[in-house]
C-alpha cells in the first residue's frame, strides 16, 4: 500500500510518491526526464524533451482564460543525494526508492534527503495538467534538470520554446514568503597534486560527525559547523603536539550542502598512542563547548585499527593540504548593507577527497553581487596556486536581481491575503535559482518565487509539511484563477 495515499491533496502527494521511486540525482535523471515526458504523451499534452532532459509541457488555457497572459510553471526534476553514515552501504540512490514515512505533519524518508526540494513542484504540476477542473491561463510548465548542481539544464533549455512572460517559479521552501530576488554563484575546484611513501606505525581511524548539515546558500547564516573545516582544524591540533602521518581524508557529499560528517585516517608512533587519544577527546570537548545550544550531536572519536604499513603523505604534501583547509574562506564572508538579515557573500567547501595523486576540494560559492563572487573566487584560486595547485571554475550561474514593479507580485500579494489573511513577506534569498536565468534570457520576464514549508533541505532530516503543502497548493490554484 502506499504510504502517502491518504493524504490532501490526494493528486499531489500521488505523484509526490511516484517520483519519490524514481532516481533523480543531480548525475542521474534521464528516467524522472522520461517519466514526466510519458506522462505528457499520455495525457495527450503537446510537450518537448531536450537533449540535457529538460521537459516543457504545454496546456491550452481553461475556457474564458484564453486572452489572459501565458504562464510559466517552472521547478527542476533533480535532488540532493545524501544519506547517513549507516545508510552509505545500503542505500543506492541509483536504483533504490526512497522509503517515505509520515511523522506527525511531516512526510520525510528514513535515512537520507526526501526532494521535497524540488519534488513537490513537480508533483503540483502534474496535478494541475492532469485535470480539467482547475481554471488557468495557458500553461508551459518548465522541468529541468541539473540545478542542484549549477543549474545546468535551464542554461542548455532553449527559450525560443517558451512564449510566456510570467514566470512562477515553486523552488522556495519557506510557506509565507514570496521571493524577489536571489544570488549568483559558481562552483570551484581546487586540486593539490600529492606524493605518498611507505611507513609503519599505529592506525587510527577518526570520525566527525553528528553536525546539523544544511543547505550552502540558505542556512549558512546560521553559523552551522563545517565537517570539513573542522576536519582540518582538528589534523591541525594534533600536529601541534605529536608528530603523525595522513593516510586517508574524506568529507562531504554535496558542494551546496554544509558537510555533516569528515573521516581520516592517520599513522603515529606507537609511543604516542594515549597522547593522541586523548587530544581527540580534548578536541572534542573544544568543539562541543563552542557549538553548544547549536550543534548538539558533535562528536569526533577514534578507532584503533592496530599497528600496520602503510602509504602515507610525505610531510610537506600533509602541509599543503593541513594549510588549504585552515586558510580557505568558508561561511559568511559579508552581509547585506542595505538588508542586514539578508547574506551577501559567502562560501562552502563542501566536498574533500584525497585521492591516489591529488587532494580535490570543491567549493561552493555564492553572491548576490557579480563582483564579488569573483573576487572570492580569486582569492580561493590565489591560495590552491600558491601551494602549487591547479583550480578550474564551473556552474556559473547568474544572479535574480529584485526589480520594483512587478504585476505578478502584485497579484499573488492580493492573492495571498484573500488565501491566507494576512500579509506574505517579500525577500530575497541567499541561494541560486533558476529564476536568474531566466531573468537574462526572457526579455521583460516577471518572476515570482514560492512554495511549501520544507525544514532543513539538503539534510537526512529533510522534512515536507502536509498541511503547508495543501495550504500552498490552495494558494498556487487561486493564483492562476486570478491571472485572468
Amino acid at each position: 500500500m502506499a504510504v502517502l495515499s491518504e493524504l490532501e491533496p490526494n493528486r499531489v502527494f500521488y505523484y509526490f510518491e511516484e517520483i519519490s521511486k524514481i532516481p533523480r540525482g543531480s548525475d542521474d535523471t534521464q528516467k524522472i526526464s522520461d517519466y514526466c515526458a510519458n506522462f505528457a504523451k499520455e495525457q495527450g499534452l503537446a510537450y518537448v524533451q531536450d537533449e540535457a532532459g529538460n521537459v516543457i509541457i504545454y496546456k491550452d488555457a481553461s475556457i474564458g482564460y484564453e486572452d489572459a497572459q501565458t504562464v510559466i510553471l517552472q521547478g527542476h526534476m533533480d535532488m540532493v543525494c545524501e544519506k547517513n553514515m549507516e545508510n552509505e552501504a545500503k542505500h543506492d540512490f541509483h536504483n533504490d526508492p526512497l522509503k517515505l514515512s509520515i511523522m506527525d505533519d511531516y512526510v520525510y524518508a528514513k535515512g537520507t534527503t526526501l526532494g521535497a526540494d524540488d519534488g513537490i513542484a513537480i508533483a503540483y504540476f502534474l496535478a494541475i495538467l492532469e485535470s480539467s477542473e482547475y481554471q488557468h491561463p495557458k500553461l508551459e510548465v518548465v522541468l529541468t534538470v541539473g540545478e542542484e548542481i549549477g543549474m545546468i539544464g535551464i542554461s542548455k533549455l532553449d527559450f525560443t520554446k517558451l512564449s510566456g512572460r510570467r514566470i512562477i517559479n515553486v523552488d522556495n521552501e519557506t510557506e509565507g514568503e514570496l521571493l524577489t530576488s536571489s544570488a549568483g554563484g559558481l562552483r570551484a575546484r581546487c586540486t593539490v597534486p600529492v606524493r605518498f611513501v611507505e611507513k609503519t606505525g599505529s592506525r587510527y581511524n577518526i570520525i566527525l560527525c553528528g553536525l546539523h548539515g544544511g543547505h550552502s546558500g540558505m542556512d549558512i547564516n546560521k553559523y552551522r559547523g563545517n565537517a570539513n573545516i573542522l576536519m582540518g582544524r582538528l589534523l591541525h591540533f594534533i600536529g601541534k603536539y605529536i608528530s603523525y602521518d595522513l593516510i586517508y581524508l574524506k568529507g562531504g557529499l554535496q558542494d551546496n550542502a554544509i558537510p555533516r560528517e569528515a573521516k581520516a585516517e592517520i599513522l603515529v608512533k606507537e609511543k604516542d598512542s594515549y597522547q593522541f587519544e586523548d587530544l581527540i577527546s580534548q578536541f572534542e570537548g573544544i568543539l562541543q563547548t563552542e557549538y553548544r545550544g547549536l550543534e548538539k550531536n558533535i562528536n569526533v572519536y577514534c578507532e584503533d585499527a592496530g599497528t600496520d604499513k602503510v602509504r602515507v603523505l610525505t610531510p610537506k604534501t600533509k602541509e599543503r593540504v593541513i594549510f588549504l583547509l585552515m586558510t580557505l574562506p568558508d561561511g559568511i564572508q559579508k552581509m547585506s548593507f542595505e538588508n542586514d538579515t539578508l547574506v551577501q557573500t559567502s562560501s562552502n567547501l563542501g566536498i574533500m577527497r584525497l585521492r591516489e595523486d591529488i587532494f580535490h576540494l570543491i567549493i561552493s560559492v555564492r553572491s548576490s553581487l557579480s563582483s564579488e563572487k569573483y573576487a572570492l573566487t580569486d582569492k580561493i584560486r590565489y591560495l590552491t596556486e600558491t601551494i602549487g595547485g591547479s583550480f578550474v571554475q564551473d556552474s556559473d550561474y547568474s544572479a535574480w536581481e529584485y526589480q520594483p514593479k512587478s504585476e505578478l507580485r502584485d497579484i499573488m500579494f492580493k492573492t495571498f491575503q484573500k488565501c491566507y489573511g494576512r500579509n506574505p513577506m517579500l525577500n530575497g534569498i541567499h541561494a541560486g535559482l533558476e529564476c536568474g536565468t531566466i531573468y537574462k534570457r526572457i526579455p521583460q520576464a516577471d518572476i515570482v518565487s514560492f512554495g511549501p514549508q520544507v525544514e532543513d533541505i539538503h539534510t537526512i532530516s529533510e522534512r515536507l509539511s502536509i498541511s503547508s503543502a495543501k495550504r500552498t497548493w490552495e494558494y498556487l490554484l487561486a493564483v492562476l484563477e486570478n491571472l485572468k
